[in-house]
């Protein structure tokens, strides 16, 4: 085991190389950048998915006529990395993701020279056409073979935090396996007022009502994607079983009738994967997902905790999960290697408003071997300096409350066996060799 888990390390480490983004690898920015010729592409391409009318952002950005206003603000978000959200850090580890809309260095520096010049629209003319996008109100994993619409549920305009179950049928008459899976709250009311929702399948008791627990699908929070699995993977949904939808809702100061739906798609009926796709909370602080933080007033505390893989796994996501105090999680695999090897895989900033979900390529997704432990650092700000605290003078501590704090990563994966670990990893190391060639 030895020798392979150094040959992961040295795989892994060789991409970190690669992929890590350096400013001056990037193509330079043009000297006179115009709106027309250099700014537009760049928007159609990674802003306005969001920034149009309907959608989720809160000014659209389709014609010169409306981003001129918001020049010194655009600069301001891309060259913080704000937006497009995608708070992964680009000097630590992979970076190569399949759901990545972030921005090169040499595009920031192009909107960055534009704002400066004075924000030129250049010659019409050469503005391309927009984009032509799908409803608002599309799903990210396109037309899902099931949609499944929970009950409304009214969250009163003041009040303590809400949890509780809403229940709804899938109506399958057969064993399915899930693809894609997407949570939506319809809305931007519903949007605010749901601060996490997590489906489960679960059975019916004899008479026909649904029961607690179940098999866990996805998790839904502010801003998250759709979860998307890798060919050959996918997750069960037993035949005849119920949605139950576990939530935790809280007021904003006006009566909200939050609306929340799930869709899925399928591997063709009788389709068995060849692996199945787990999502977990790991890596809680103290060795518990929600574990024990002390967060003083007035200052930033870091958690740590650990999770063992007992058997070889693909990793397929990472999504940092923290709450209004959280600003940055680094995951890390410490190999059963005598010496014992560790390797950073990701570091991320985090911001309550956008649960992201970070999608490995096939070719990057981390591989590790039976015995590796997973090490998840959270850093929580409780000082003034953070926006999103608020109030500094009070200690934080653990809980499921939004004025409560969390500290663990929701990781995807699926198990390999041994052999098709070493198989995958000798194939990824003949890749490397080619490509050095």
């Amino acid at each position: 085991m030895r020798t392979t888990s150094s040959l992961f390390a040295t795989l892994l480490w060789s991409a970190m190389l690669v992929l890590a983004t350096d400013a001056s690898a990037q193509t330079t920015a043009p000297q006179e950048p115009t709106f027309a010729k250099d700014i537009a592409p760049i928007f159609y391409r990674s802003c306005v998915k969001c920034h149009r009318p309907d959608e989720i952002a809160p000014m659209s950005l389709i014609n010169y006529q409306e981003v001129r206003p918001w020049a010194r603000s655009i600069k301001n978000k891309v060259e913080t990395r704000a937006m497009p959200p995608w708070h992964l850090d680009r000097r630590i580890g992979i970076q190569d993701f399949k759901n990545d809309p972030s921005l090169t260095d040499s595009e920031i520096a192009t909107i960055v020279r534009w704002v400066d010049n004075g924000a030129p629209q250049g010659n019409p003319a050469d503005t391309p056409t927009p984009p032509v996008f799908a409803a608002a109100d599309s799903w990210q994993i396109g037309d899902p073979d099931v949609v499944v619409q929970f009950p409304d549920f009214t969250v009163p305009a003041a009040g303590p935090d809400i949890f509780g179950n809403l229940f709804a049928e899938f109506d399958l008459t057969e064993d399915r396996y899930i693809t894609s899976i997407q949570t939506r709250a319809i809305g931007d009311q519903s949007r605010q007022v749901v601060h996490h929702a997590l489906s489960y399948a679960v059975e019916q008791d004899d008479d026909g009502e649904s029961m607690g627990g179940g098999i866990f699908l996805v998790e839904y929070a502010s801003g998250k994607q759709a979860e998307i699995y890798p060919d050959g993977s996918g997750l069960l949904l037993p035949a005849n079983s119920d949605a139950r939808l576990s939530y935790h809702m809280h007021s904003i100061g006006e009566e909200v009738d939050a609306k929340v739906e799930l869709g899925i798609n399928f591997l063709p009926k009788g389709t068995v994967p060849d692996h199945i796709r787990y999502s977990k909370q790991l890596g809680g602080s103290q060795g518990q997902v929600i574990g024990v933080l002390d967060i003083p007033a007035g200052e930033i505390a870091r958690t740590d905790g650990y999770t063992r893989f007992n058997k070889a796994a693909r990793i397929t996501m990472f999504q940092p999960h923290m709450h209004m105090l959280g600003t940055y999680q680094c995951i890390e695999f410490i190999y059963p290697t005598q010496p014992v090897r560790a390797e950073v895989v990701n570091c991320a900033r985090f911001d309550y408003n956008w649960h992201m979900n970070y999608n490995y390529t096939d070719d990057t997704t981390p591989l590790i071997p039976a015995g590796t432990i997973l090490h998840v650092t959270s850093w929580h700000d409780n000082s003034e300096v953070n926006r999103g605290n608020l109030d500094p003078n009070n200690w934080v501590g653990s809980g499921q409350r939004t004025i409560d704090e969390m500290g663990f990563a929701w990781i995807g994966w699926h198990d390999m066996t041994d052999e098709e670990y070493e198989t995958e990893l000798a194939a990824r190391e003949a890749r490397r060799k080619r490509a050095n060639n």
